[in-house]
């Protein structure tokens, strides 16, 4: 009896791990001390005991910028000046960031399939993603994707897109989310969405790495969303002559409240999981209160959420690659979870969640 022909190997793709990453922050400075030697001035007159009350309440003990306002007051710079030192002052921060990943994974700048660039805080042709690929060495080959004015949310649609090219086509991806909120300081206002702003955000770089195959890191094993088009009102972003103008309403936690706790739940049960089989959490702290109404939704208890409040203490709400800081962090844990939830917000009004599960050297036997 002849035996049947032996089947051809099927491709094995698997989920993408993230199995580096990479931080670039500009100089720290005391909240303490921009309140005093700026703010303080800048939010003068009446509205002075509101904005003092906001900055020493919005959970940030340091945070940093390339264009520290103790130093430089640009609240009164164009956009078009504002963008040509975007230009001068991303490219260093986003090539330290980009360099320290490829670094963790053990990758050659030039085995790069894909560079992912997120940022919604500047824009120049050509692009933060063409001139890192000539500085780093990537190959004339590799693909590369520029996604802006997403906000916050934007490492996670982009984690996502990198996770899909990575599994496709077997290649190593990179991504990388950079922003400098400090070009973007408005002239002084009454505005308390804007004293908001002034008193949270701050200018990071973060990158990672993506690979194919089993081995030690973070496999992605799902990405979803829900938008609430209805509230799109509530969160913007607005490019003027003087910069780019945060709205940020009050109503912003409430709108998470409704949409969090089923995104959540749906995305572990798909996994079969649920909320405490999970031992990372990297929630994007927009604000104190944002990380206590999903501390509440979800039914954490506190030191659930204690790397996302270290993150917004140390540096401040950075936009796109905060939850990316607080991946770092939870990865440094001793064990590290095995599972871990990434959570980010934004205009939209939109919700993002993705589903990390540690494999190989860093598995723990811990939620």
């Amino acid at each position: 009896m002849t035996a049947p022909p032996a089947e051809p190997p099927r491709p094995q793709n698997g989920a993408a791990r993230i199995a580096g990453i990479g931080v670039a922050m500009p100089p720290p400075t005391r909240q303490s001390a921009l309140w005093e030697g700026f703010f303080a001035a800048h939010f003068a007159g009446r509205v002075r005991p509101l904005a003092e009350r906001i900055f020493a309440n919005a959970g940030v003990t340091t945070r940093q910028a390339v264009l520290n306002p103790l130093e430089e007051d640009v609240t009164s710079w164009s956009t078009g000046r504002r963008m040509s030192r975007f230009a001068v002052e991303v490219l260093p921060l986003g090539a330290a960031a980009v360099s320290r990943a490829l670094a963790d994974a053990g990758l050659a700048a030039a085995d790069v399939g894909l560079l992912a660039v997120c940022s919604c805080t500047g824009y120049a042709t050509p692009g933060l993603d063409i001139l890192l690929a000539h500085q780093l060495g990537l190959a004339p080959s590799a693909q590369r994707l520029f996604v802006g004015h997403m906000g916050c949310y934007a490492a996670l649609p982009g984690l996502g897109t990198a996770a899909d090219f990575v599994s496709a086509r077997q290649r190593p991806a990179v991504l990388l989310c950079a922003e400098l909120t400090s070009l973007h300081a408005q002239p002084a206002t009454s505005d308390a969405q804007q004293i908001v702003a002034h008193a949270l955000f701050a200018d990071a770089a973060a990158a990672v790495v993506l690979m194919p195959g089993a081995g030690p890191g973070y496999a992605v094993r799902d990405v979803v969303s829900v938008t609430d088009t209805a509230t799109a009102d509530l969160m913007t972003w607005t490019v003027t002559d003087l910069g780019f103008r945060m709205g940020l309403s009050p109503k912003v936690p409430d709108v998470l409240a409704v949409h969090v706790a089923a995104l959540v739940r749906d995305l572990l049960g798909a996994h079969g999981l649920a909320a405490p089989d999970v031992g990372g959490w990297a929630v994007h702290p927009g604000g104190p209160r944002i990380l206590r109404v999903v501390e509440a939704e979800l039914g954490l208890p506190e030191p659930a959420l204690a790397a996302s409040r270290a993150v917004l203490d140390r540096y401040g709400n950075c936009s796109s690659p905060t939850v990316l800081l607080i991946l770092d962090a939870l990865t440094r844990q001793t064990p590290p979870p095995r599972y871990v939830v990434m959570l980010a917000f934004g205009p939209g009004l939109t919700l993002y969640a993705a589903l990390l599960e540690a494999d190989g050297e860093r598995r723990s036997t811990s939620g």
